[in-house]
């Protein structure tokens, strides 16, 4: 007898990307739902491939744990009367936990003496509480689309057509849908379709492997690698095998088969992404590169079967391939026909959003805040780059070759810049304007790109910002958080100094025939969106959320210097003294929180010591702290200011700071607002956590 369940669920063929989420929920559910019942196991391990999910725990509890629990009740004076016998009190809670009142004892806790009852739930057999485990794990598995069959309530993926349940060898008896559980798998669907009986885990890997089904997901992304290595080799280059692209193919097939297919080199007159994206992206084929990144003449495409004759397999792949880039040689050489500038043209005619016009309308706005910024940075150098660059960005999206294949705008428009004889710095940033298109992407490595860049995605945000279109919990269908991420690495890599809030304003001017809200708001709405986010950026990097808050609360207007603000007090909180300066300057800001006066400080009306000296320490630093703030010199800046803390406390210490004498009060508010505002302006010190 085994301690193993193994549970597999044979379907029809799910989508390759709904499997990596499947499995890894169907791993974390059957934890939890053992846990929750006290089964205690070993280790969870799952499996997939697009006809089935399979899962196998091991050392699994025969039985439950026992449950021993205690529950109290009334107080001991209340459940017993002056005779000590039981009142309705003690009747009814030994009554509503199913136990004799006999049996209630009594427990002593620091608040006095309490009846209490104690149970003890003793364990069930595994194998009667699997079935309900089961329906109700498989009911629970996320799956982006799920579907119905027959006139069944139940949904799945795709309709399920057995399933295997066992538990110690013998089936785990339920039903799902019509289907009822059993021991009985099936083979690889056209090299082995019969049904095989199997008994444990053991005899379910043995009997998928004689059935030419590589179970193990894992297994065949590491098989499909050593074969692509190898028939590249072969033709000499190397095989273009990205991750996504692999774990696609990986859970496309149960068994991989590849095979090296080659096609005309006349194609290879093609740009390398046109090659790439048509046998990537619409064939699920790996490209071959040479050495230095080229594409080669073949390719590499991983079949479910086995075959007599590969032959006719690899003329199957070229037929097709084939026929797919005549095509996009054909659009290639059809939209080298038209000029960009008349792509551009046409961008008139195509809607880019209804409340906010058409796609040549967006170009317009954002190629004149293009311009803002290239004046903003002081470099009249790259503003006409600027200008031809947004001008002609968005020309490729009215192009055959993008309406064919989205994924290549921005770098169909940068080839045909490129081959119309642009400069490299317009046909460059005309590609790199769309960069970050996702989370770990590269950014613009050139300033022309960059300010497109940025001034392309504040265009969008700050237009949807303008007619109510604000991302709420997971609805974001304009993808603002992610161009907000991109303007704010963009800037940050670059290291410009720019007023966002002034950006926001220019941005928000040349919308104003568009927008529906009042100017002031869509500002404020849209850098407290870029502090959001800037702040998720920031703490998940590492960065403490006290320091991050302590900054961002007083503005984001500037990102780069925000930010070197930030890392300074990050380094500083590690400052053995840093947590009693906060400390001093959190009683600053406390007692200055009912305001301060407007008269300055009049050393002649100093009562005691403490007051000529702290403020004799506040002269002495403050005109070289203003000097490191403006040099950008944050943390020199905050370790001059935390000189001045034990004058601070001793002044604390030895003067009452509210005095009945009002003249005096207000001098000593104030000293310590001049104290005060050395450090407000770079963080709010209330902000920080003391431990």
């Amino acid at each position: 007898m085994t301690d193993e369940i193994l549970l597999e669920i044979g379907t029809e063929e799910i989508p390759a990307a709904f499997m990596p989420d499947a499995l890894a929920a169907l791993k974390s559910l059957m934890e939890k739902e053992l846990a929750s019942r006290r089964i205690s196991f070993r280790q969870i391990e799952t499996f997939g491939t697009p006809r089935r999910l399979a899962l196998m725990a091991s050392k699994v509890a025969q039985m439950q744990t026992d449950l021993v629990s205690e529950k109290l009740g009334p107080a001991k004076n209340i459940a017993f009367d002056a005779e000590g016998k039981p009142t309705k009190a003690a009747i009814g809670f030994a009554k509503g936990q199913g136990v004799a009142i006999n049996e209630v004892t009594i427990v002593s806790s620091d608040k006095g003496e309490y009846i209490c009852a104690k149970k003890h739930e003793k364990g069930v057999a595994t194998q009667s509480l699997l079935p309900e485990i089961f329906v109700k794990v498989m009911s629970q598995l996320p799956f982006p689309k799920s579907m119905r069959w027959k006139d069944l309530d139940t949904r799945f993926a795709r309709p399920i057509h057995w399933i295997v349940a066992l538990f110690n060898g013998a089936v785990v008896p339920f039903t799902y849908g019509n289907i009822d559980s059993g021991d009985t798998t099936r083979g690889h669907r056209f090299m082995a379709p019969a049904s095989i009986r199997v008994t444990d885990c053991a005899s379910y890997l043995e009997a998928l492997k004689k059935a030419r089904v590589v179970i193990d997901q894992n297994q065949r992304k590491k098989m499909i690698i050593e074969k692509l290595h190898e028939l590249a080799k072969k033709a000499g280059g190397v095989p273009d095998a990205d991750d996504k692209l692999l774990q696609e193919v990986m859970f496309l097939i149960e068994a991989p088969f590849p095979v090296l297919c080659s096609f005309e080199k006349e194609f290879l007159d093609l740009p390398k992404e046109v090659l790439v994206t048509t046998m990537k992206k619409h064939q699920k084929y790996f490209p071959v590169l040479d050495a230095a990144g080229s594409a080669l003449n073949y390719f590499i495409a991983v079949n479910n079967t086995d075959v007599i004759n590969p032959a006719v397999v690899v003329e199957g792949h070229e037929r097709v391939l084939r026929a797919r880039l005549s095509d996009a040689r054909f659009f290639f050489a059809e939209d080298q026909k038209k000029s960009l500038a008349a792509m551009t043209e046409s961008l008139k005619n195509v809607l880019y959003q209804k409340q906010l016009g058409t796609s040549y309308e967006k170009m317009e706005r954002f190629r004149a805040l293009a311009m803002h910024i290239a004046e903003a940075l002081m470099n009249p150098t790259i503003k006409p780059k600027v200008e031809r660059a947004a001008y002609l960005c968005k020309a490729d999206l009215v192009s055959e070759m993008v309406g064919e294949f989205p994924e290549l705008q921005g770098i169909m428009g940068r080839e045909y810049a490129r081959l119309a004889g642009e400069p490299e710095a317009i046909y460059q940033a005309i590609c790199e304007h769309y960069l970050p298109r996702f989370a770990g992407d590269g950014l613009p490595a050139t300033d022309v790109g960059a300010v497109v860049s940025i001034s392309d995605k504040l265009d969008t945000i700050v237009g949807c910002f303008g007619i109510g279109l604000i991302p709420t919990g997971a609805a974001d269908p304009y993808a603002l958080r992610r161009q907000c991420l991109g303007i704010i690495n963009i800037i940050l890599q670059k290291k410009y100094t720019l007023s966002l809030a002034g950006l926001a304003a220019e941005a928000t001017d040349l919308l104003a025939a568009k927008i529906t809200r009042p100017k002031e708001d869509i500002i404020n709405d849209v850098l407290a969106f870029f502090s959001g986010r800037l702040s998720n950026q920031l703490t998940g990097q590492g960065l403490s959320y006290d320091a991050v808050d302590a900054v961002l609360s007083l503005g984001i207007d500037n990102l780069t210097d925000s930010c070197n603000r930030i890392e300074a007090l990050q380094q500083m909180k590690t400052d053995a003294n840093f947590e009693a300066l906060s400390v001093s300057f959190k009683r600053v800001v406390n007692i200055l929180k009912s305001g301060r006066p407007e008269a300055g400080v009049d050393p002649s009306v100093f009562e005691h010591d403490a007051e000529r000296k702290l403020y004799q320490k506040y002269l002495e630093i403050r005109d070289k702290v203003l000097e490191l703030m403006a040099q950008k010199m944050y943390l020199d800046a905050l370790r001059l200011i935390s000189t001045i803390r034990e004058t601070v406390d001793g002044f604390f210490d030895n003067v009452l700071v509210m005095a009945e004498d009002l003249k005096v009060r207000q001098n000593r508010l104030a000293l310590l607002g001049e104290i005060n505002s050395l450090f407000t302006n770079f963080a709010d010190f209330s902000k920080i956590a003391i431990e």
